[in-house]
């Protein structure tokens, strides 16, 4: 999944920030949460340096005259990721599978719906709603798979805005609160340490699945546990009603014989 995400990020997140600003963010945000084909647009690493961005040494990073409004990003990057997601499941809910009917290219691998329809089954509509948005590449895929797979616009909506705060509001934070400690350690040189930085926001967001994950298996462990003990006390109660049948039948065979 990291290799993935670096490998498909071909647009700098610094160079667009400093060449497109707040609209720049926002258009991403959109673009990768409701258009197929954004999904290698560097979501991750571009919320956090958003959050840089908007921190009191972004001119100092960034350059001159760059520095984003925190609030517009707080309040615009959600709304953005939210009708970008909605777009999604519209278009899966309208078109349904025929979106996905196309050959694999680079742009496009059946792996991705795949993969998006997987997580969709295995955590059920509303926590992969969620959970999707720290997922690169799945994060794309899951609203037209939602849409596809009959997921009502309403619950839709509802999880959508949940995922989306959490997601966007969380990173852009990450990075705003860490700005000025990351200007005292590299100065103005973040772009030599992004592919690092990308690895760590990409290792954050994906500690709410391997969390689920883990509860999941420890679930099923103890649901595979209790079942044993069910089916173990179940045997015992077969043996002892068949023990009493056979008890009842050698006397009454006895009498019989007398």
């Amino acid at each position: 999944m990291l290799s993935e995400s670096i490998a498909l990020n071909p647009i700098d997140p610094k160079d667009l920030i400093h060449t497109f600003g707040l609209i720049g963010v926002w258009a991403i945000l959109f673009a990768e949460t409701g258009l197929l084909v954004g999904f290698f647009f560097p979501g991750d690493s571009l919320l956090f340096l958003a959050g840089v961005a908007a921190s009191p040494v972004a001119d100092a990073i960034f350059g001159s005259g760059t520095r984003l409004n925190l609030a517009a990003l707080l309040i615009g990057g959600p709304l953005c990721a939210i009708a970008g997601a909605q777009l999604g499941h519209w278009l899966g809910a309208r078109y349904g599978r025929r979106m996905f009917e196309r050959p694999n290219s680079r742009l496009f691998k059946r792996e991705y719906v795949e993969k998006a329809e997987y997580y969709f089954q295995k955590f059920g509509p509303a926590k992969a709603v969620v959970l999707a948005r720290f997922i690169p590449i799945v994060r794309t895929f899951l609203n037209p798979v939602a849409g596809v797979l009959g997921m009502p616009a309403r619950q839709f909506l509802l999880w959508n805005i949940v995922g989306a705060f959490l997601w966007v509001d969380g990173i852009l934070l990450i990075g705003y609160l860490l700005a000025e400690q990351i200007y005292s350690a590299i100065g103005d040189k973040i772009d030599r340490y992004i592919l690092p930085v990308v690895a760590l926001i990409v290792v954050i967001s994906v500690l709410p699945i391997f969390f689920e994950f883990l509860r999941d298996r420890r679930a099923r462990k103890r649901g595979e546990a209790a079942a044993m003990v069910a089916a173990a006390s179940a045997a015992g109660v077969a043996d002892a009603v068949r023990d009493a049948v056979d008890g009842d039948d050698h006397p009454h065979h006895g009498q019989h014989g007398r």
